[in-house]
């Protein structure tokens, strides 16, 4: 998967992979407090494994289940990258895996590389990633799309589907019930 600000968006639960968690939709609900700090809300919806051999989907697994939603050296890896978890959640709904994760910045930009400048906040996006739902404003170019918002806006808020889908997906829920026992 190519490094666009869809990746970036699954910083917190996917970028440490090899690229094998595979998610239907993202969404962020950011706070801005007055000296540009804040917190975010990250919702992922339908985590599954694009895992062909079972060597790698229990990879797939064990960074998602071990790693990712229960150590200490995500959270570290995360603070570096200015963002300081303060949960994240795993459950299951419909029968789908879905994850939230709650962190805090100090910087807008650690926040998947929105940008403050002249009066707006933006993010830039690939062309090919969908915005599904945004209370900002979607700008196209013929290099990208851009999501604006008011510097006065004090809560972002984007929901985007990944512009990835292979053919066959694991499911990953039935094992978050045998994570939990």
């Amino acid at each position: 998967m190519k490094k666009t600000a869809l990746i970036l968006l699954l910083g917190i639960l996917i970028i440490n992979l090899s690229g094998c968690l595979i998610f239907k939709k993202v969404g962020y609900d950011i706070k801005i407090g007055e000296n540009g700090n804040g917190s975010v809300v990250m919702s992922i919806e339908d985590i599954k494994s694009d895992a062909v051999g079972n060597k790698e989907f229990e990879e797939d697994k064990t960074a998602l289940f071990e790693h990712m939603w229960k150590s200490n050296a995500f959270l570290e890896d995360m603070k570096y990258e200015g963002k300081v978890i303060t949960e994240r959640e795993l459950y299951v709904e419909n029968d789908l895996l879905m994850g939230k994760v709650k962190y805090n910045f100090e910087d807008i930009t650690r926040v998947e590389g929105i940008q403050k400048q002249d009066g707006f906040y933006f993010l830039t996006l690939d062309l090919k990633d969908s915005v599904v739902t945004t209370n900002g404003e979607v700008i196209y170019s013929d290099e990208h799309k851009r999501i604006i918002w008011d510097e006065k806006e004090t809560n972002l808020k984007f929901e985007m589907l990944p512009d990835y889908t292979p053919a066959a997906l694991r499911d990953l829920a039935p094992f978050l019930k045998q994570q939990e026992k």
